[in-house]
């Protein structure tokens, strides 16, 4: 077995969780987000991993040993209907089956730090399923015959050389040849735009004004906003410029939300929806859930959304809150924007901060990597928004790289590229824990409506293009949390069953 630090099923999704004001309950490895939680990502789509659809094997060369795993092109489908096409670019993760998803940027996942992750996308652009005509493929990369699968398990290859350096060769002949010329002939290209975002995406301020503006970036002919709560019974509206009143809007718009004069202190919720194809080269990571991050090689017309809040006060502190994970300095960044007359002041990470009327203050809160978190903030006029993910930035093979001397473990099975166990798991002293390669061959269930990770299936997905089954380990995590004095102890407790051999 190939012995790398563990990561896969038997990375911690440990709770590197953080108070604002009000103290927060436990958070589970696997599973939604809460109903009370604030918009955290930028918007797009956001999908459920299905199975490798096209692919056969490749081997993967770490310290002298081997480990033979599917390379192929993974189906996903769109949450309110489309479906995508995606390729892993995180090979020592595994994944989780039936996982959902949601799209962000490069600077939200593992690419964040990668100087060829435009070639990457090179790649995408240049080869199946982009490219159909698999006998023009052919002829350029001179490969010979080309089938679905082989030009499947070839890009695949091609793209983890750059997303994971990693030594890996396709087995059959003709897809290790594209998987060569793809890598020698790839060129740098920009990152993608989103699908679909809404900039900013919480406002405040006064009755008797219009908050805002809200631009609209998106891929879709046009979107539909909609408003939520009872805010709209009061009068507040959703318009343009001019006071016009918007019910939808295209790529480069701009909307307000208009709050009356001698309106009550409140807020609302409002929500973006459209149909649109996501941009090749798109990131798609797990939504509350530690699996195989996934990057957008085709997708259909699929549903896309963002979301937005805004809150008003006639006196005192009017905060909007917003936060958004940031991959290159480790951590969350939180934004108050106050728009009020009297200072916000507000708890984060142990720490009172204080924003003046009309400024805004961001602050970084770090989190470890492959650390869950989850933080509350409270404000005047029954205000709340609570923030929480897990902080996945690095592949397991630059963490692997990272581990130091002699810290390498050798795990049991239950993990792998192309699989995975439940979320969590692994030594509770060690968040960057890997798994080793060689038993990484099978896929896991997601968790159901409780939000725990599944029991990992021993049935394999690549029947028909080489995979193999394996005994997997079934794991699970509990996490609790314990609040001391103005700032927050966290204890953790792991409990895990494994499966017979």
């Amino acid at each position: 077995m190939i012995s790398v630090r563990r990561r896969g099923s038997a990375r911690l999704a440990a709770a590197a969780l953080v108070t604002g004001l009000a103290a927060v309950g436990t958070i589970a490895a696997a599973g939604p987000a809460a109903a009370d939680d604030a918009p955290q990502n930028p918007g797009g789509v956001t999908a459920t991993l299905g199975s490798i659809t096209a692919g056969s094997g490749a081997v993967v060369h770490d310290r002298r040993k081997t480990a033979e795993v599917p390379a192929g092109l993974f189906e996903m489908k769109v949450d309110g209907g489309g479906s995508l096409q995606t390729y892993c670019i995180d090979i020592l993760t595994g994944r989780v089956d039936g996982a959902r998803y949601r799209e962000v940027g490069w600077g939200e996942s593992s690419l964040h730090a990668n100087k060829d992750a435009g070639r990457i996308r090179w790649i995408l652009q240049h080869s199946y399923p982009q490219v159909n005509d698999l006998a023009a493929l052919a002829k350029d990369a001179g490969t010979g015959p080309l089938d679905a699968n082989t030009a499947a398990a070839g890009t695949q290859v091609a793209i983890w050389r750059y997303s994971d350096g990693a030594q890996v060769d396709a087995k059959d002949p003709a897809a290790e040849k594209l998987a060569d010329y793809l890598y020698k002939s790839a060129k740098d290209v920009e990152e993608p735009e989103a699908s679909l975002t809404l900039t900013p995406p919480a406002l405040s301020g006064k009755p008797g004004r219009k908050l805002g503006p809200v631009a609209v970036r998106t891929t879709a002919s046009s979107v539909t906003i909609t408003p939520s709560g009872d805010a709209v019974a009061r009068g507040v509206k959703i318009v343009d410029k001019d006071g016009k009143p918007v019910a939808s809007t295209g790529n480069g718009g701009e909307f307000y939300v208009d709050v009356p004069a001698g309106a009550p202190d409140g807020s609302m919720s409002l929500k973006a929806t459209g149909a649109a194809k996501v941009p090749v080269g798109r990131v798609l990571i797990g939504d509350h859930t530690t699996t195989q991050t996934q990057i957008l090689a085709g997708s259909s017309e699929s549903a896309v959304s963002a979301g937005a809040t805004a809150h008003w006060r006639a006196k005192g502190a009017a905060p909007a809150l917003s936060a958004r994970k940031n991959c290159a300095k480790g951590g969350v960044d939180v934004t108050a924007d106050n728009q009020g007359d009297t200072p916000f002041t507000y708890e984060l990470a142990g720490k009172k901060h204080t924003v003046a009327p009309g400024r805004s203050e961001t602050t970084l809160v770090k989190v470890g990597e492959d650390r869950a978190y989850r933080f509350t903030i409270t404000g005047p006029g029954g205000l709340s928004r609570t923030f929480s993910g897990i902080m996945d930035c690095a592949t397991s093979a630059a963490t692997a790289a990272a581990a130091p001397a002699g810290g390498a473990a050798t795990a049991g099975p239950g993990s792998g590229p192309g699989s995975s166990g439940a979320a969590g798991g692994g030594d509770g002293g060690d968040s960057g824990a890997k798994t080793t390669l060689a038993s990484r061959m099978s896929p896991a269930s997601a968790g159901g409506s409780s939000g725990k990770a599944a029991a990992v299936r021993a049935d394999g997905d690549l029947a028909a293009t080489g995979g193999s089954n394996t005994t997997p380990t079934i794991a699970g995590i509990a996490i609790a949390l314990i609040v001391a004095g103005s700032g927050a102890v966290y204890l953790l407790r792991r409990e895990r069953a494994t499966s017979g051999d």
